[in-house]
């Protein structure tokens, strides 16, 4: 079954959500750019399965594509994953205030040894 993401975010978290893809992904942000073949060569799968991962990730807007000839290179896209990681901080402070106020109302409730 395909799996359809609409918004830009689902795609970013969807492609974020394989190894393969994050170790691609930190090969490009530690090199700055590679080639297809590099990005495959150290996982070991075949051709068309590497391209797919790329295709993914070049859906998501996290790599940019520079075709020269045959050669094809790759170049990581900061945007998306600025995106996402403000849209994690966002929540992760919802949720560290929820629970901050819940620790003081029970911090607020009277003990089971003052009953």
């Amino acid at each position: 079954m395909a799996i359809h993401h609409q918004e830009a975010l689902d795609r970013t978290f969807h492609a974020l959500g394989d190894g393969t893809r994050r170790r691609m992904l930190a090969m490009l942000a530690q090199r700055g750019e590679c080639t297809a073949s590099e990005l495959g060569e150290p996982i070991e799968a075949a051709q068309p399965t590497i391209s797919k991962h790329i295709r993914v990730l070049e859906r998501a807007g996290l790599v940019s594509r520079q075709v020269s000839g045959r050669v094809h290179r790759f170049r990581l896209a900061e945007l998306p994953l600025q995106q996402a990681s403000d849209w994690i901080a966002k929540h992760r402070a919802f949720w560290e205030n929820s629970l901050d106020a819940l620790g003081e109302v029970l911090g607020e409730l009277p003990s089971d040894e003052s009953k």
